[in-house]
Parts: C-alpha cells; structure tokens; sequence
C-alpha cells in the first residue's frame, strides 16, 4: 500500500512535469524554442508584456521543486542551505562592477586578467565571484578563466532596467541583519510607523537621513529606472492586456512615478486621457521620460502632469480609474487608509480604484475572502507555492518603511474603511489587480 507522504511527492513529481512542459510550450509557441542556460541572448518571450501563461508555470514549477527539496532532504541540510545562502552578494559585485556590461563586447570570451583589469578588481577573486554564479547559469566559463555572458548575466548591466532594480536592492540586506534588533529594541519593538522600520533604524545608529523619498536628481532617475525594472521582474504589463480599458475614458496613474505602466497603457489604448500624479520632482522627471518616449501622446494632448502629495490631498477629481501600482505596500495601515480616504472623497458614481499589488494567501484566512481561482495552489502545494516572491517581497516592504503584502481580506478591510467594496481581483502571478468601487449603502 502506497503511504500518503509517498503519494504527495508522487504529486509534486508530476506537477514538476507538467508544469515544466508547459513553460517549455510557450517558448515553442514563439518559434524560437526553448532557451538555453548558457545562451548569449535573450529569448523573444523573455521581456514580452504578456507573458502570463509562462509565469503560471513557472510558479508551479518553483513551488513544487523547492517543496520536493525540503520533504525529501534532511532538515539540517535545508535549514543550513536557508542561512548559508550568499547568492545576492555576489550578484550585487557582478551588478556593481558592470562585469556584463565588459563582457558583452567580448562574445567569445574574456580572460579575468583582463576582465579584473577592466573593473578594477583583483582577479583571483572576481574568478572566485564569476565561477560561483556561473554555476547558476549566471555567466560561463568557455574554457579556463575565459568568461562570456549568458541570458542571465546580460539582465545586470547597467543599461538594463532590471539591473538597476537589483542594484537599488543591495541595501536590504544590511536593513534584515538588524531585523531581530528591531525586534527587541524598546523604541522600535512595537511600533509599525515608517520611522520605526529597520531600514530608519541602522541608518539612524550611522547618523543618516532616514527618509527614503528624499533623493537628489541622480537617486531619483535611478530609483525610477530600478521602477521599470521591478515592472518586469515582477509581471506589472499584465494589467494592459487582461484589464478592460476599453471602457475605460480616464487613468488617474496616483503616485505615477515616470510613467512605467501609464506610457505602454496610453500607447496601447489611445482613446485614454492619463493624469500623472506625483511628487513635485518626481512629475518634473515624468515630463523629461515622456518626451522622450512618447512623444505623440504629448502631442496629441492625451496625458497632464500634476503634482500630488497622497498622504495630503486628493488627486483630481471624478475620474474613471484611479490606479496605484506598488504604492499601498509601501504603507503601515493608517497611511494606506488616508490615501484611499483621499481618493474616495474625488470619486464619481462609476468611478473605479484599482491596487496593483502582491496578495498573500493564508491557511485559515476567512472563508467568505474570495479571490481568482488560478491564484490558489494545488494540493499537495503550499500556500503561495511555497515561500514566493510575494512572502519575499512582504519582508523587503517591511525592511524598508514598516510596509507589508497583504491578503485580500486585509484589502478588503483597507477598501471598507474609505467607503470602497472589492468588486474584482485579476491573478498577474507576480501581482494581483484588485477593483474597488464605492460601496452602496
């Protein structure tokens, strides 16, 4: 007779396999088959907008290999594997020093003399740093000491959105070392304020500016371009192809930024009027991005650029849709209430508020929280597929301003507080789009 912990690894086996061909199908469906680990290139799929029936698999796929690894492995392997982990700090060398930018002139490889050369880094141990990550497919090694770049590799070069947001991330782990001092300090314990999250509190012990929004023009550009990249590690361009925007007249983009998902959503939707809502520098960047790369939805009159402090004022008023994207995890409960609040007090009858953000599913959450089906695990998967980028990215939230991912039932709460119901949810895998409208009494 077949045990039942030999029946949910049986499971996960044939999860893993399906789920993988499924991955592998889409890649096939392009025409330009499945890539591989060492390829030079990037695969046509791999920075698409819609890439929604990929990501499905692949969360699967992740969720049950790394399910697999914990049942099967013994418990002192995977507990040390958790804390032993130094992936990020040598990801963080290979973006900083700009190894893919040299690389990529060099096709055929490069020796690390002069590649350690080129970034100014002592060869033996940038050779150290380069075989470590290339066991992961992050660069290889052609033949001895010789270096090229792979699919994985070109994503940290500094022209690369998402090598921007891996670098604007390096500070976190510094921030989580003092996690547990947070934790049992008296002035910050028990606090949830943002001037109390662990990021205020190492760098108030280093005598610095605590307040993250405060950047000079560089950190700004930076930080933005890090915004984009985040959008595309993170799945964000799924809300322009499974939202109906074509009832849609008018996008109020709170908390806008340069424009990440507004510019695509007014190039692909041009019947849209978009309203750019920010901080003052942050819209005088908009401007300097729009003009740049999309100029014609300038022209055409179809996008304004107005400042906005949420957390102070109310964005303009009797809009169709008034859209926060990453904004909300960015606050404890009562700031995310006032900026509903604010936003609640412009709305029309048929206006709508749509939150794009992770959403974190728990064992006993309450029943009547629903949500779409796709976004729950199957048996014998854990919730949230194992511990996913969205249980990751609640700690970075945390880390950084007291911030948290939330289940749909604490949005549910959030939304009721400002007079909002949750009308709709949308599963991008790496996000979720839920719609609000005003409640009805």
């Amino acid at each position: 007779m077949t045990e039942p912990n030999e029946v949910k690894v049986e499971t996960l086996l044939s999860i893993i396999n399906s789920s993988a061909r499924e991955a592998m199908a889409e890649y096939k469906n392009t025409g330009h088959g499945v890539p591989g680990i060492d390829s030079g290139t990037f695969h046509p799929l791999d920075f698409a907008t819609d890439t929604l029936t990929l990501r499905k698999a692949i969360r699967l796929l992740e969720g049950a290999c790394e399910q697999l690894n914990t049942i099967l492995a013994p418990p002192q392997h995977t507990a040390y594997n958790l804390v032993s982990n130094y992936n990020w700090a040598c990801m963080d060398v290979a973006a900083q020093s700009c190894i893919a930018d040299v690389l990529e002139k060099y096709p055929e490889g490069l020796d690390v003399d002069a590649l350690a050369d080129a970034v100014n880094l002592d060869k033996i141990k940038i050779a150290r740093i380069l075989r470590f990550l290339s066991l992961m497919g992050c660069f290889k090694e052609v033949k001895r000491d010789v270096f090229t770049n792979t699919r994985l590799s070109l994503v940290l070069k500094s022209t690369n959105n998402v090598g921007s947001c891996i670098r604007n991330h390096r500070r976190c782990p510094k921030y989580a070392a003092a996690l547990y001092e947070t934790m049992t300090d008296q002035e910050f314990a028990r606090s949830h304020e943002v001037e109390k999250a662990p990021r205020a509190f190492v760098l108030g012990k280093q005598g610095k500016n605590n307040n993250f929004w405060e950047m000079d023009d560089k950190s700004r550009e930076i930080f933005h371009r890090s915004m984009i990249g985040h959008s595309e590690v993170h799945g964000s361009y799924a809300a322009l192809h499974y939202y109906p925007w074509d009832n849609v007249s008018s996008v109020v983009d709170v908390g806008s930024g340069t424009g990440t998902v507004s510019i695509p959503l007014a190039k692909m939707f041009p019947h849209l009027k978009i309203i750019n809502q920010d901080l003052p520098e942050t819209i005088k960047l908009s401007r300097n991005i729009w003009e740049k790369n999309a100029p014609e939805v300038l022209l055409d009159g179809r996008v304004e650029f107005v400042t906005l402090n949420f957390l102070e004022e109310s964005p303009i008023a009797g809009k169709d849709v008034y859209y926060l994207r990453s904004i909300i995890h960015d606050w404890p409960d009562n700031e995310s209430r006032l900026i509903l609040n604010n936003i609640r007090k412009v709305m029309g009858p048929n206006s709508r508020v749509l939150i794009q953000d992770y959403v974190l599913l728990r064992t006993f959450e309450e029943p009547d929280v629903g949500a779409d089906e796709s976004a729950e695990a199957p048996e014998p998967t854990l919730l949230n597929f194992g511990c996913s980028t969205a249980h990751q990215h609640d700690m970075t939230m945390w880390l950084l301003f007291n911030g948290k991912e939330r289940t749909l039932n604490e949005f549910k709460n959030i939304g009721a507080s400002a007079g909002l119901v949750l009308t709709q949810t949308y599963d991008f895998v790496g996000t979720m789009l839920l719609e609000f409208r005003i409640a009805q009494d």
